[in-house]
Parts: structure tokens; C-alpha cells; sequence
């Protein structure tokens, strides 16, 4: 969008700009000259590792950090020079924050009586963001009768009760087990669609960000690596490390042919649908090929590419699926997932080939970061444990960066 359009959509209520933001921390650059601009009304997600700057920008919107460089504008206007509680912002972080010694209620109510807000206004707009979350129920209720979902349910209520145009989402999940995360991600997306208010959500959880995004920022640095929707940061990542962050990948190292059609591996030809445009001819090369599309058969395809013979060294049913550790060499191994109803009935030590389409195979420079190109059927099998293990670095990244601050509009020392 340029022109005309594109200046009003900056103008909307809700629209958020970053215009070459700039954020240091001594000599590193936490965020590097970052332009990013979100619609009004979406939901977007800002998705990286550990590091990565999605955070620290975060906090750059919400007031919480004050960038060295560049400009924020919010709905249209400069908020660089604003402090947080005047910036028509809410944030919900991953710790809750709510007080202990309130009922749900006293909390939800907190930002508006510290306005000054009357108190028939405040009961009225109390109990409509309760039961936007549906949690009117337990009004009376302290947060330690809660559980962790249903606190969630009420630090959401507590920022949207002061009617935010941009609601700011610090990897508010985190800290759920997996069933009740997944059910928290069906509800804020429908919630945030039914409000049409802009949600910003940061996370590390690729899941999460797929399942609920409009639109994704890959962060990577500081800076954005991609920017667009679910399919295409899955199915058409711009470069390995959106490709290799975003789902599971299996790779190949090798180089493209000389006729550019495909990629030479120690373990055969990969060829992809169309020549190779990112590589020239003769370059090492990266190709990947995702789990799902790797397809398991005893009998030897009639093909002379995207084919690889090897040994099933692991198994694994995942419900819906079966996951498959296939060894192609002590350097290499394949995860292959298909739906349980398809899965062919292999088991371990069993010789197999491995087969995918060409539409599958995508091909990038050699020079991307680096890859565990070697998987061991603990990783195939403990997906909850590798989880965690993401979930903990996120949390101890957002610990060290958070402020006490319940919500952008009040300050978190208690009454």
C-alpha cells in the first residue's frame, strides 16, 4: 500500500509505525533501524528466539523503553515523547501480574478507579469485561483460587476494560500447560476478532503464532527477516532461517547443478519444482524438505530424484500422526510424519525408502546459519520436553526485560 491509502491506514485508530527504530543496549543493538507497520484491527505476531528483539520492541510501543533512534506513532500520532500511562495502550505480560489480596473484580476495576473513573461507569465496564472472558462468575474471587488460565482470563479482562486501541501481548501463555494453551490461543482470536481492537502478541512459540496471526513478524537480530501471513512465512519462507525457525526441516547440504535444476547431496538429487533462482549453478546450497511431505515405502519409487534409502531407527504416535526416525547415514537422519491413517506399518531396523514431491524441496544458500542436520529419536519423541525447554528460555528473556507495571495506564505498587 503507497500513496494516499497508505498514509490514512497509518492514521487509523489502532495503526501502529515503527519508522527506523533504533534501540541500544551499551554496544549491542537490541532492535537495528526496525520499520514495521500494523494494521488497525489485526492481529499480528512478533516471532523469534531468545534475543531476537521482539521484546525490547514491544516495550519500545508500550512506553516501557525509549528508542535511541527513529519513530512510534500510534492511530496517527508520535508517542516517542509520551510516557507509558499516557499512551492508549494496554499490555498483558506473561507473569499475570494481578494482586494477590484483590478479588477478580477489585482487579479488573484497579486502572479505572485510578482514573477516577465513576463508580457506576467502572461497575458497568467491570462487568462487561468479565463477561467478555467469561469469568463474571468468579468476580469475588481472589487469584489464588484461580487456575492459571482462568488468571489469564482476568488479566486480559483488567487491560481491555480500559477500552485500548492497541492491546500489547508479552508471550502470555507461556506459562500455561498444552491443552489449556491451545484452547487460550482458539479464544483470544476470537476474541480479538470479535473486539476489532490491534493485538501485538509476542512469542517464541511458532504454534501460537501460526494459529492466530493475521499477519507474522519474523524477527531475527533486531530486524524483521519476513513479514506475512501463516502460509506464506511456512510454505514460502524468504530465507534457511525463517525456513529452518518456523516448523521442522529436513536438510540437505550439496550444490546446484549445473543446469540449475536441482541440488547435488552425497545422498542423491533433490529438484525442486522450479530451476534454482536463489543459488547460482555450481554454489554449495542448503535444501530442505518438511516432515509431512516425506513419504515412507518399502518398494523403490521409479525415480531418479527426491528419493533416499535408509533404515527406521525410531518411531513415534503423536495421535492424529506417526512420526518416523528414518537413518540415512550416521551423519544424517529424516523425520517423516504422516496421518495416522495413513501411516505405513514399518517398524525399527527396517529398511525403507523415502520419497517427496518436487513442490516440496526449497533451496537456499549454504551460507544461512547452522542447522542440526542430525536427529536423534530422542528428539523425535520428547516434543513436549524440547517445549519446555523453549518456553523456560522465553520466560527468563521477558523476566530480565520486564518492568513491575500491571498495565500500561497503572503502575503496579499495591493500593
Amino acid at each position: 500500500m503507497t500513496g494516499p491509502d497508505a498514509a490514512s491506514a497509518a492514521r487509523e485508530i489502532g495503526s501502529v509505525v515503527l519508522d527506523r527504530v533504533t534501540k541500544r543496549y551499551g554496544a549491542l543493538a537490541a532492535v537495528d533501524d526496525l520499520t514495521l507497520e500494523i494494521r488497525a484491527g489485526e492481529f499480528l505476531s512478533l516471532l523469534g528466539p531468545s534475543g531476537c528483539g521482539k521484546t525490547t520492541t514491544l516495550r519500545m510501543i508500550g512506553g516501557f523503553e525509549h528508542p535511541d533512534a527513529g519513530d512510534i506513532r500510534i492511530s496517527g500520532q508520535s508517542v516517542v515523547a509520551l510516557p507509558a500511562y499516557k499512551r492508549h495502550v494496554n499490555t498483558v505480560f506473561q507473569a499475570y501480574a494481578l494482586f494477590p489480596h484483590m478479588s477478580v473484580a477489585e482487579n479488573v476495576a484497579y486502572g479505572l478507579q485510578q482514573r477516577r473513573t465513576s463508580k457506576s461507569e467502572i461497575r458497568d465496564r467491570v462487568s462487561a469485561a468479565l463477561d467478555m472472558v467469561r469469568m463474571r462468575t468468579f468476580s469475588e474471587r481472589k487469584p489464588t483460587q484461580l487456575s492459571g488460565g482462568q488468571q489469564q482470563r482476568v488479566a486480559l479482562a483488567r487491560a481491555l476494560v480500559n477500552r485500548p486501541s492497541v492491546l500489547l501481548l508479552d508471550e502470555p501463555l507461556a506459562a500455561l500447560d498444552r491443552k489449556l494453551r491451545e484452547e487460550m490461543q482458539l479464544e483470544l482470536k476470537m476474541l480479538q476478532a470479535n473486539l476489532g481492537i490491534t493485538f501485538v502478541f509476542v512469542t517464541h512459540d511458532q504454534g501460537e503464532a501460526l494459529s492466530m496471526s493475521d499477519r507474522i513478524a519474523v524477527m531475527r537480530e533486531g530486524r524483521i527477516e519476513q513479514l506475512g501471513d501463516a502460509s506464506t512465512i511456512y510454505g514460502a519462507p524468504v530465507s534457511a532461517y525463517v525456513a529452518e525457525f518456523v516448523g521442522q526441516q529436513n536438510i540437505f547440504d550439496g550444490t546446484v547443478a549445473a543446469d540449475g535444476r536441482g541440488v547435488h547431496t552425497r545422498y542423491g538429487m533433490l529438484r525442486p519444482a522450479d530451476p534454482v533462482s536463489r543459488v547460482p549453478s555450481g554454489a554449495a546450497a542448503r535444501a530442505m524438505v518438511r516432515p509431512e511431505f516425506v513419504q515412507i515405502s518399502t518398494d523403490q519409487p521409479d525415480t531418479d530424484a527426491n528419493v533416499a534409502c535408509g533404515r527406521v531407527i525410531g518411531v513415534s504416535h503423536l495421535g492424529e500422526t506417526h512420526q518416523f526416525l528414518i537413518e540415512l547415514s550416521p551423519e544424517l537422519s529424516l523425520i517423516s510424519r504422516r496421518p495416522t491413517p495413513e501411516a505405513p506399518d514399518v517398524t525399527t531396523g527396517q529398511s525403507v525408502w523415502c520419497s517427496w514431491w518436487p513442490e516440496s524441496v526449497q533451496v537456499f544458500p549454504a551460507d544461512g546459519p547452522a542447522a542440526q542436520s542430525v536427529v536423534s529419536p530422542e528428539t523425535v519423541s520428547n516434543t513436549v520436553i524440547s517445549e519446555a525447554s523453549n518456553r523456560h528460555a522465553a520466560a527468563a528473556e521477558t523476566s530480565a526485560a520486564e518492568t513491575p507495571a500491571v498495565e500500561t495506564s497503572a503502575t503496579a505498587t499495591h493500593p
